[in-house]
């Protein structure tokens, strides 16, 4: 069997969570591989809404193992109210959540060490959501992390050691905070985390893909914040994309099996760094609008904009995407004239490659498509979409060179649409 690897091809937010729990019944196990709670998966379906940011998205799905997997960087104290609210449901998280001893812990003074390190950058800021991400990641690759299953040896002192380590690097900045109550919330989140299986994740999954399992592996964040291949430095500190899957999980390459690449029908961006195609005019206002565009775990209002086929186009090529899954089509629906980017001006040269650096001197050139003017929330098979509405998913298609495979038309789980069948 294979691990199907699902994933975001922009800057985030494109509806990871509400697809994963759509295909779960097709899988025996979904896991998480990279990317911590700054990211926050939003799933609706029977009149509730769901924001996930660490467990897997195929929790809602009864009788499948969901998998914390070892790239995945996570915060104790945001876990407990993540699975205390998911509790408070009637969701059976203990029976259904497994969590790798090799994923990384977020200590509390990563969040200090986050916040003090951006004022400090003062107007160069990146933008992080200040959930210590980036200190987590930077421990770990300087080897001075803490890991789940450190909870189960010697964890006091290897926290105290970790603890008195940033303080003394708090201590070179001019940063004010107060340690205990962080502490204290945290400590909480450390015995509700220890009410959960931990396990050697690469192990378990490769047990299930040679027993028949088939899996499917949930990126977090977009290709475009990808820390080596996205828009550096405004990107998070993980490698979002399909080879991330492999370390992140601890499976072969030859063990990937479909990619599916998920997009907006336009684009958003959430903090600083640059975006080629966003619109500070009324039309971008009007996405942000009717897509309902803030963060599902910041709150902040996205920045919008045309979709960009230059840099899905990449995406799709580093990230081997096999079938395309289109969402928030449905935003398009009152616009009579819909426009797609499918090249940049760079320093007034034309090119269809996404370039080193899109900071500056990058300029969209569009092409313009007729909108459907159709309600697509109501539709239930493709056999009702609109001629201008299957102009501009074969227009997309013909550029990319991969079919769109699924198409969502509202926040639902019931709103998703399978392309190709009857």
């Amino acid at each position: 069997m294979k691990v199907d690897v699902l994933l975001g091809l922009q800057w985030g937010d494109e509806g990871k969570g509400k697809v994963v729990d759509v295909l779960t019944p097709n899988y025996a196990v979904v896991t998480r591989f990279q990317g911590g709670p700054n990211a926050g998966h939003t799933l609706e379906f029977e009149g509730q809404k769901y924001v996930l940011r660490s467990v897997p998205s195929g929790i809602f799905q009864g009788g499948k193992t969901n998998i914390i997997g070892n790239g995945v960087v996570l915060d104790p104290a945001l876990f407990r109210q993540e699975v205390e609210a998911l509790e408070a449901s009637d969701h059976d998280l203990q029976s259904r959540l497994q969590i790798s001893r090799k994923a990384h812990l977020i200590l509390p003074t990563h969040r200090l060490l986050d916040a003090a390190y951006e004022s400090a950058k003062g107007k160069a800021k990146i933008g992080t959501t200040g959930k210590g991400i980036g200190p987590t990641y930077t421990d770990k690759i300087s080897r001075n992390g803490l890991r789940v299953g450190d909870l189960e040896h010697d964890f006091e002192n290897k926290y105290k050691a970790a603890i008195e380590r940033h303080k003394e690097i708090l201590s070179h900045y001019n940063f004010e905070y107060d340690l205990e109550p962080i502490e204290k919330e945290w400590m909480a989140g450390i015995e509700k985390l220890r009410k959960f299986k931990f396990i050697d994740s690469e192990h378990v999954i490769n047990r299930k893909l040679a027993e028949g399992c088939n899996i499917l592996a949930e990126g977090a964040q977009g290709t475009m914040l990808d820390i080596d291949f996205g828009s550096y430095p405004f990107v998070t500190s993980s490698n979002t994309i399909c080879a991330g899957a492999c370390t992140g999980l601890g499976v072969a390459p030859h063990r990937i099996g479909d990619v599916f690449g998920i997009f907006k029908a336009y684009c958003t961006r959430v903090g600083s760094g640059p975006f080629p195609t966003e619109l500070n005019d009324a039309t971008g206002e009007e996405l942000r609008r009717l897509g309902h565009e803030f963060g599902a775990v910041t709150g902040r209002p996205r920045r919008c904009g045309w979709i960009d086929l230059v840099a899905l186009k990449y995406a799709v090529m580093i990230n081997g995407v096999s079938k395309l899954i289109m969402m928030k089509s449905d935003v398009l629906d009152q616009f009579e004239t819909i426009k797609a980017c499918v090249a940049y001006k760079v320093n007034g040269v034309e090119t269809e490659d996404f370039p080193f650096d899109i900071n500056e001197g990058v300029e969209p050139v569009y092409v313009e498509l007729d909108g459907w003017k159709t309600d697509m929330t109501r539709m239930k098979s493709e056999n009702e979409f609109p001629e201008e509405y299957n102009a501009y998913i074969s227009f997309i298609e013909d550029y990319l060179k991969v079919p769109i495979a699924i198409v969502s038309v509202g926040p639902d789980r019931e709103q998703t649409i399978m392309r190709g069948v009857e």
